[in-house]
């Protein structure tokens, strides 16, 4: 049976998405990412190609942090943005992400890169591109998995209820114009990676997150690791 990727969505998702996408482009999409992952080492795992969209449901999400393509190393992509399995080393840009979220809110950086908690909670850890090739960094970029995530952030446009957008990098800014919706927030700064990581501290975006949700009467996330 060939790779149906929208039937392998949760059926919230599916059901906003599949209006929003071309079904020849995304036939296109299906077809190039079963033969990659019959042909060549992928990540993440086929099974967690969507745990973004499973950990956090259509009607529970409330803040979307937007990356642009898996890691492409041994054993760290799980399906969410900037996050790795438990046990596994904590990669430089998390690493940024963590020193920031202590400046901003004071707490520690956790013992884990796993961030399944902050998923389970309404934050969707979506990257732009859901696959790569082992070892080669923007590998399925331009091959269709853009106007499929795309369709995700449109989606979450369309909610009634605010979301706040975090874009990190030029390439997440890129994805402000698709939010138009005037009850939603779009934070914008400069990447946690190394090489941007200076104009990336002290931007604050965890509090300003938080604020943002308090201010449309939506809990706060609860951004320590550690607790959950």
């Amino acid at each position: 049976m060939s790779l149906d990727l929208v039937a392998s969505l949760p059926d919230d998702w599916r059901a906003r998405l599949e209006p929003l996408l071309d079904p020849i482009g995304t036939a296109a999409l299906n077809a190039f990412v079963e033969q990659e992952y019959e042909q060549q080492t992928v990540y993440p795992p086929r099974e967690d190609l969507f745990n973004a969209f499973r950990h956090c449901a259509y009607d529970r999400a409330r803040v979307l942090i937007l990356g642009q393509d898996p890691y492409h190393g041994p054993g760290q992509a799980h399906g969410l943005s900037f996050s790795v399995r438990d046990g596994v080393r904590i990669p430089p840009s998390l690493r940024n992400i963590f020193k920031e979220l202590a400046a901003d809110l004071e707490v520690p950086p956790a013992p884990t890169g796993d961030l399944t908690p902050w998923a389970d909670q309404g934050v969707l850890l979506l990257n732009a591109v859901l696959t790569v090739r082992a070892g080669e960094a923007g590998s399925h970029a331009g091959k269709g998995w853009e106007e499929f995530t795309d369709a995700a952030i449109r989606a979450l446009n369309d909610k009634p209820q605010r979301v706040v957008f975090v874009l990190w990098g030029a390439y997440a800014r890129k994805k402000a114009k698709l939010v138009t919706g005037p009850q939603h927030v779009v934070i914008e700064s400069a990447h946690p990676s190394p090489l941007s990581a200076k104009k990336f501290f002290g931007t604050r975006p965890f509090s300003a997150v938080n604020k943002a949700l308090a201010d449309a009467g939506e809990p706060e996330i609860d951004w320590d690791l550690a607790r959950r």
